[in-house]
């Protein structure tokens, strides 16, 4: 299974990526883990990880050469899920010739799709406690008295919108492109985490 998992900020895909791999035994590759990794690694240049500090983009040579290199690796031999790539149309051209080229190609295209404003409403109500780690929303999962509550820079409103924003001009060209190639399969992310995992192995055509 080799599929591409899209969503914006706060639709619950990080949940559900666990659910899919769990179940197809196949690695969650994030492009953001791989890069920090790279740069803790000391395999980046200096200029691009002070790019990459002040919120400059990676340039596609490096992200494909990592994706690349990341997915000839044991635990990708039967499948990943790539998270946070592609991102662009030109990534995913990039990514459809490197599986050419080894024979193999992509299952599925998932987008997890949930609207703006309840993006926002659950960001914003959540809050982390600082001493477990436990998070907690001020809505559905009310934190219990005593908890001492942290809230998020990046759950701020202003900071969810731009997040949601980025996501929604990084989409507007890949899911065409991908529902052009008859990859595409939109989920509706609305729901309990049980309703919407049922919908993601439909979608996959797996239960």
């Amino acid at each position: 299974m080799r599929l591409v998992f899209v969503g914006p900020p706060g639709a619950g895909k990080g949940t559900q990526a666990k659910f899919i791999c769990e179940k197809f035994g196949i690695p969650q590759i994030s492009t953001g883990e791989m890069l920090r990794a790279a740069k803790t690694a000391g395999k980046l240049p200096t200029e691009l990880v002070e790019k990459m500090g002040l919120g400059g983009l990676v340039p596609d040579e490096v992200v494909n050469g990592l994706i690349a290199e990341r997915t000839t690796q044991d635990d990708a031999k039967n499948g990943f899920l790539l998270d946070g790539f592609p991102r662009t149309v030109p990534q995913g051209e990039a990514l459809g010739g490197l599986l050419k080229d080894r024979g193999q190609s992509l299952n599925v295209v998932l987008a997890l799709d949930v609207p703006g404003e309840l993006l926002i409403e659950r960001a914003v109500l959540r809050r982390t406690d600082k001493r477990t780690g436990q998070i907690y929303h001020l809505k559905y999962n009310p934190p219990p008295q005593g908890a001492d509550l942290e809230h998020r820079a990046d759950d701020q409103e202003d900071v969810v919108k731009k997040r949601v924003d980025v996501y929604e001009k990084m989409t507007a060209e890949l899911l065409p492109y991908y529902d052009k190639l008859g990859l595409l399969r939109r989920v509706n992310g609305v729901g309990t985490v049980d309703e919407v995992k049922g919908r993601v192995f439909a979608a996959i055509g797996s239960k």
